[in-house]
């Protein structure tokens, strides 16, 4: 599927959510076909632990820094209001 300008505006609507995060980088995959999102703070890094929030939602840990979270049925959240 390629981008769209209706695509970009969305992306460029999260912009300001990531900028307000410090984080040095946020590395992000979205498996459409199993309605997961990935979303990794430190890419390539191997989680020794994770806990489960709620609705689906996983964060991982290595040692004891939240390295990633995982978004069981992601597609669920865009209606939601953030």
């Amino acid at each position: 599927m390629a981008l769209n300008l209706e695509n970009i505006q969305k992306v460029l609507n999260m912009v300001p959510l990531f900028v307000e995060i410090d984080l040095p980088k946020i590395e992000a995959d979205y498996d459409r076909e199993a309605d997961v999102l990935y979303l990794n703070f430190e890419p390539g890094k191997e989680a020794t632990d994770s806990e489960y929030l709620e609705e689906g939602i996983i964060v991982r840990y290595a040692n004891d820094k939240i390295i990633g979270i995982t978004i069981l049925n992601a597609s669920r959240l865009k209606a939601r209001p953030i």
